[in-house]
């Protein structure tokens, strides 16, 4: 059995040599060599503890919660919400209204415009002459002619076509075609070469014409058909066909009239005998029966105890009883359908 050894605290309390320290390493400082400490400094140095995570702002805090396509949709939106704020308040700005610049002209500008070609201003400006201009030549307007005063003109006036949209005063005016879409008043006389109507014409006055051509004429209501003067129904002369044994040996008869109105001449012969002494053919056709009223003229057709036949196409004079022989006698007839 060993002795026991004995320790004097000085021995307890003797520093330990670090663990991975050379146990060769020299007692003494200044025999180590500069590879020796640094070897001891590297290996007496404690590993270097974990850098704590330093604290965010809440601000980037939420950056990093929100969604990058979110951003991009409210940028949209901001967007968005910018150009339909700017179009509103462009169009409730009133309309500039576009001003037209004048342009004086100088005597040394009249000049010469009276010697050259030359082009005043542009289209946005206004040439204003305050005293008279007399144009020697042609002018030519390209674009609308506005006169805000009266119009006179000593010459004629040539146009395509020329549109009054107020009242129009024309002392003398010829037209080669005048259309009239709505109402015309004519407070004067009117004097027209022709004047072809193909719709309805109303007078409320009198009218006078030398002459009146129509295809029907119609009286309506209570209207009356005055005539200070003559009638006098023209046409072409009837045809006829004459009766030998009625009229006598060298009797005839002629037609002196129209299809409305005439004369029937007739000369007996030696033997005259009852029955139709003329037949009469109308140039036109009546649309209906006819009525014929036949007037004798002379003693001699007095005592004639006539009658008519009639016929849309005509009608026939004869006698009851027979004539005078070698007698001139007549009867005349109007005829109406």
């Amino acid at each position: 059995m060993e002795p026991e050894k004995n320790t004097s605290p000085a021995d307890t309390d003797a520093p330990k040599p670090a663990e991975g320290s050379s146990q060769d390493a020299p007692a003494d400082a200044l025999s180590r060599t500069p590879d020796d400490l640094a070897e001891e400094a590297s290996t007496n140095s404690a590993p270097a503890s974990e850098t704590p995570e330093k604290k965010l702002s809440p601000i980037k805090r939420l950056f990093r919660k929100i969604n990058v396509y979110l951003l991009i949709f409210i940028l949209v939106l901001v967007v968005a919400g910018i150009f339909t704020l700017v179009t509103y308040l462009n169009s409730t700005k009133a309309p500039e209204t576009a001003s037209v610049e004048s342009q004086n002209l100088t005597t040394e500008a009249l000049k010469q415009l009276a010697n050259t070609d030359a082009s005043v201003g542009s289209t946005n400006q206004t040439l204003t002459i305050q005293g008279n201009a007399i144009i020697a030549g042609q002018t030519l307007m390209r674009g609308n002619l506005n006169v805000a005063g009266n119009f006179q003109s000593g010459g004629t006036i040539t146009g395509p076509a020329i549109t009054v949209s107020g009242a129009a005063n024309l002392g003398e005016t010829q037209s080669n075609s005048l259309q009239v879409a709505t109402n015309m008043a004519v407070q004067g006389s009117t004097t027209l070469r022709d004047l072809n109507v193909s719709g309805t014409s109303s007078f409320s006055g009198p009218m006078t014409a030398s002459q009146i051509t129509v295809t029907k004429l119609v009286l309506s209501g209570n209207a009356t058909l005055q005539v200070p003067n003559h009638i006098s129904f023209t046409g072409a002369a009837p045809t006829r066909s004459i009766n030998s044994g009625v009229l006598g040996a060298g009797g005839t008869a002629s037609i002196d009239g129209s299809d409305t109105t005439g004369t029937i001449n007739i000369n007996s012969g030696g033997t005259p005998t009852t029955g139709c002494f003329i037949q009469i053919t109308f140039n036109q056709r009546f649309s209906n029966q006819p009525h014929v009223v036949v007037t004798p003229i002379g003693a001699a057709a007095g005592q004639l105890q006539y009658y008519v036949e009639r016929s849309p196409t005509g009608f026939s004079l004869c006698t009851n009883n027979a004539a005078a022989p070698n007698q001139a006698f007549a009867f005349d007839y109007f005829i109406t359908n």
